[in-house]
């Protein structure tokens, strides 16, 4: 959750009032924020030993997803409307005298498309600024771009004299020799490759550098006359920028992220229009897009949805009526009215624009709650009751867990990211590329994939504890991830459990019995490959696994037992059952394994390569196995 700093005293004569520490925590509290700090002891101690000191302010926590309440206007606007000293503001367009037809008009060339596609913008008119709002209006700005923008990655703000620039205005993408303009603060122009090395020891720019340093083009906007306001999402130009005597504020926004860019300029026009002359009013642009459609920006228009008394009810235990409900969500800033229909349950909802946090009625509920008071919901037993029950693999996963902890082995439990070497490289294992997934912009060499297999974080942890006493046992029953384009969401999770031997000796005897244990305890009886006449079981075969050391390596077979028939066996059901069992005797003739067996693990002694790449230096034994199968 970000925390904001406030001045104290411009706070304080927002809400029209003073508080105490104590008041004003309970307020917070209240609302649904928390007072993080007070620093107003601190300035006074500053004070009396004669040191410079700013004024006193108040640090506070907010929710992640109320970006309106990441600067004083908007947070002293919500309590004001909390505390009913004011009813909540309607945001709403103001056109130029000659109407629609002279809307400021940008249009959007097609080669953005190549880098940052979204534009949007709004003006605000006959603005009064002081030294605080101006600080706070560049601190909103920064606010946005580290925590809904991802550091600039999804979109980004730029503020300017409208009075400095003439319309329209061009926003296009060019080659960054092309581009040349002087930058804030500073006089000598620079074309845009310049400023990528100008700015590489800039502590502040140069963490932004990389979001579009590699493209063949740089976003820019240029007004009537070709002057630059701004190159998104690095810099504005020193030609537009603001001041404390700017009258009339120009914001652009641009984007990759389309939802994003809506909330963005949304927050920074709707937050600061109370200081225009014609408070809570937005001058709307015309922005004709590459194929030529025109639209208004920005979109500032209410959300409708329709609420329930009764619903709000069931959630909280309340027993309020609709005229009760609708007292609660306007003081959280929501617009309300009776509904259109003849129910007496109903309730209409204006969502406004500053509020993208509201997805669903339940988030209506909620803020009727907050607005109750949750110290003042009743303390009631629910209407139904319910016995949890775990998930059938976390139960088995638990099994096998205490199980071989009983047995004198240590579960580990490492990183789930590896670097990909670790998890292909390293176990002389080749990435086919169709399975493993893979992070797009890892923060390190160690994080680049999620890994495929338990083993190589066991033998890190080998590695990291080799300094203690033999033999080392350790296990792990854990989750790793595939790919799987057959799902929604494109991968899938497997639970699998692993173990790792490692002593003066291979220990392969040492494993071995280990999965027996698992497999005594999950009731999975030990079969022949080739005996075709049991129904369930498990059997080992040697297998060709790289990791492993040749002729030392084994493969784990399943073989599940057979699914109940629901309904009476058909003719047609019997001479199945016989072409299947006439099928399997030819099998068992050849040494064939039985076809519903499955391939679920492998256990065997370490190749030596191996060992050396994670530099342990004590031959090892190793077993994993996928726990999906046995989950009843």
């Amino acid at each position: 959750m970000p925390t904001i700093p406030v001045d104290k005293a411009d706070l304080f004569q927002r809400l029209g009032g003073s508080y105490t520490t104590e008041e004003f925590d309970r307020l917070c509290f209240d609302y649904g924020l928390e007072l993080d700090e007070d620093t107003t002891e601190e300035v006074e101690a500053a004070i009396k030993k004669g040191l410079p000191a700013e004024r006193p302010q108040l640090k506070i926590e907010v929710p992640a997803n109320r970006y309106d309440l990441l600067c004083i206007e908007g947070l002293s606007r919500a309590l004001r409307v909390f505390l009913q000293k004011e009813k909540a503001p309607r945001y709403k367009f103001v056109y130029p005298p000659g109407g629609e037809k002279d809307l400021l008009t940008i249009h959007v060339h097609p080669e953005t498309q190549r880098i940052r596609p979204y534009f949007a913008c709004a003006i605000l008119r006959n603005l009064k600024f002081t030294p605080l709002s101006y600080a706070s209006f560049i601190d909103l700005q920064d606010k946005l771009h580290q925590n809904l923008a991802r550091k600039r990655q999804f979109a980004s703000i730029g503020t300017h004299d409208l009075d400095t620039l003439k319309a329209p205005f061009r926003y296009e993408a060019r080659d960054p020799e092309k581009i040349k303009f002087a930058p804030l603060n500073r006089k000598e122009e620079y074309t845009a490759t310049d400023l990528m090395t100008l700015y590489e020891s800039d502590k502040h720019l140069s963490r932004y550098l990389h979001i579009i340093r590699d493209s063949p083009v740089y976003p820019i906007i240029y007004d009537a006359e070709d002057r630059v306001l701004s190159m998104p999402p690095i810099i504005n130009s020193e030609h537009s920028k603001i001041t404390l005597d700017t009258k009339n504020v120009f914001i652009d926004c641009t984007a990759t992220d389309y939802t994003k860019l809506q909330i963005v300029v949304n927050m920074v026009a709707t937050m600061f229009s109370e200081y225009c002359e014609d408070p809570y009013t937005i001058e709307p642009c015309r922005v004709v897009s590459p194929d030529g459609i025109s639209f208004i920006s920005p979109d500032i228009s209410t959300r409708r949805v329709t609420a329930h008394a009764s619903y709000v009810n069931s959630c909280t235990g309340l027993s309020l009526s609709a005229p009760e409900v609708v007292t609660l969500l306007e003081r959280m800033s929501l617009h309300t009215e009776p509904s259109s229909s003849n129910s007496e349950d109903e309730i209409t909802v204006d969502i406004p624009c500053t509020r993208p946090d509201i997805l669903h009625e339940c988030d209506i509920m909620e803020d009727a709650a907050v607005a109750y008071g949750f110290n003042n919901l009743p303390d009631i037993f629910p209407k139904t009751s319910t016995v949890a029950q775990p998930l059938a693999i976390n139960k088995l996963s638990d099994l096998v867990r205490v199980e071989w902890a009983m047995a004198g082995w240590v579960e580990a439990l490492p990183l789930i990211l590896c670097s990909h070497e670790e998890n292909f490289g390293f176990m002389n294992r080749i990435d086919n590329g169709n399975y493993a997934i893979k992070i797009a912009n890892p923060k390190t060499l160690e994080f680049q994939v999620i890994r495929t297999s338990l083993l190589p974080g066991l033998l890190k942890t080998v590695r990291e504890n080799r300094s203690h006493a033999l033999p080392i046992k350790l296990f792990e029953v854990s989750d790793i991830a595939f790919k799987d384009t057959s799902r929604e969401r494109q991968s899938r999770n497997e639970r699998h459990a692993a173990a790792v031997w490692c002593n003066k000796t291979a220990g392969f005897e040492v494993v071995h019995g280990v999965l027996d244990r698992a497999m005594k305890m999950l009731e999975i009886p030990r079969i022949s490959a080739h005996d075709h006449e049991a129904k369930t079981g498990y059997y080992i075969k040697e297998g060709d696994d790289p990791a492993y050391f040749p002729g030392r390596a084994a493969t784990i077979f399943y073989r599940p037992p057979p699914a109940k028939s629901t309904s009476a066996t058909s003719k047609l059901d019997t001479l199945t059952k016989e072409v299947e069992f006439i099928a399997s005797e030819i099998k068992a003739s050849l040494h064939i394994s039985h076809p519903s067996d499955l391939a679920v693990g492998t256990l065997g002694v370490l190749h030596p390569s191996v060992l050396e790449k994670f530099e342990i230096t004590y031959p090892c034994s190793a077993l994993e196995f996928n726990l999906e199968p046995f989950k009843r």
